[in-house]
């Protein structure tokens, strides 16, 4: 079987992927397993290690990536894995998906051993899949592990988080994430801009030119500080945003108000004052905290709305007016 070559381990799950390993070892793994990752930090990469971990020929060294199970594992054939992911051009996984998972997971095992089941990204789950998922997760069949990777667990249901062990993915510092893309691109490329843009999720950059998505971020992170001082036009802006790289400028507006609340924090510039209006200053308005944090909420709920229909341009123009003097 021909498969690509598989990515180098990311070093910062070193420790999930021993206590992974040491649960396998000592026959205590959860039914249902709950990766909660940060932002393109590799959730569904450990999601599918885990899966070869338990399936894995190899009992000496597990998992081994050397042996057939292994190598189908990687290319998500193996007879017993499930992998769900949203279909063509859906952002939810749907009831369909989640019933035909419980089904696939109710049948003996081809090799003897573990079935196993990947929901990636959770937090994807509409209502109805994930009350069909809670079935599954309160009469689980014998030696199944379920993961679900999500990078908002808040989304699901409080009924299916009760049922997951949580093992948390951390973002990489700057160098590991560096040092990783170079190693897992096998070339060499700027990767540093392109990591301001989106923050640090090396996953995110695979398979796209960093010099294209650097050129997104410095786009928009110039006309998001235009805002203050006039220089952008919020109707021009969103309806361009609107047109083009709409997931990624999202992403770029989310982070550039991050950047501004921990900047408000770092400087203990915290207002004790609530107001509705902004606080005016020599560089232009500045939001309150209330502002802020409110923006950053409506902007994480368009970004999960990306497969709603609505008028894009007119829901951004709203948000970018709220910088506007």
């Amino acid at each position: 079987m021909s498969t690509a070559a598989p990515l180098p381990a990311p070093p910062w799950t070193g420790a999930e992927r021993a206590a992974l390993a040491a649960a396998h070892a000592q026959a205590r793994l959860p039914l249902a397993l709950l990766l909660h990752e940060a932002p393109g930090a590799g959730g569904d990469w450990l999601a599918e290690w885990a899966a070869a971990l338990v399936l894995c020929e190899d009992k000496e060294e597990q998992p081994c990536g050397r042996c057939r199970a292994c190598r189908r594992v990687s290319a998500h054939q193996h007879p017993d894995l499930t992998w769900v992911a949203p279909e063509e051009e859906s952002r939810q996984l749907r009831i369909e998906q989640v019933r035909d998972l419980a089904a696939e997971l109710a049948l003996t095992a081809h090799g003897g051993g573990y079935k196993v089941g990947v929901l990636t990204p959770a937090d994807a789950l509409n209502r109805f899949a994930a009350n069909a998922l809670l079935k599954t997760l309160e009469e689980p069949p014998p030696r199944t592990l379920l993961i679900l990777v999500a990078t908002a667990p808040s989304r699901l249901p409080p009924t299916v988080l009760s049922r997951c062990q949580r093992l948390r993915v951390p973002a990489p510092t700057r160098a590991a994430a560096l040092a990783w893309l170079a190693a897992a691109s096998g070339r060499s490329a700027n990767w540093a801009p392109a990591l301001d843009t989106i923050g640090e999720a090396p996953f995110a950059l695979l398979g796209s030119d960093p010099d294209e998505i650097a050129a997104v971020g410095a786009d928009a992170r110039r006309a998001l500080d235009g805002l203050g001082s006039g220089a952008t036009d919020p109707a021009a802006t969103a309806e361009r945003w609107a047109r083009a790289e709409w997931p990624l400028r999202l992403r770029c507006f989310e982070n550039w108000l991050t950047e501004r609340i921990h900047s408000n924090a770092k400087d203990q510039a915290f207002m004790t004052e609530m107001r509705a209006a902004p606080y005016s200053s020599g560089g232009g308005p500045i939001l309150n905290t209330t502002e802020l944090f409110g923006l950053l909420d409506e902007v994480r709920e368009l970004r999960a709305a990306l497969d709603v229909p609505l008028n894009r341009g007119l829901a951004l123009e709203a948000l970018l007016r709220r910088l506007a003097p």
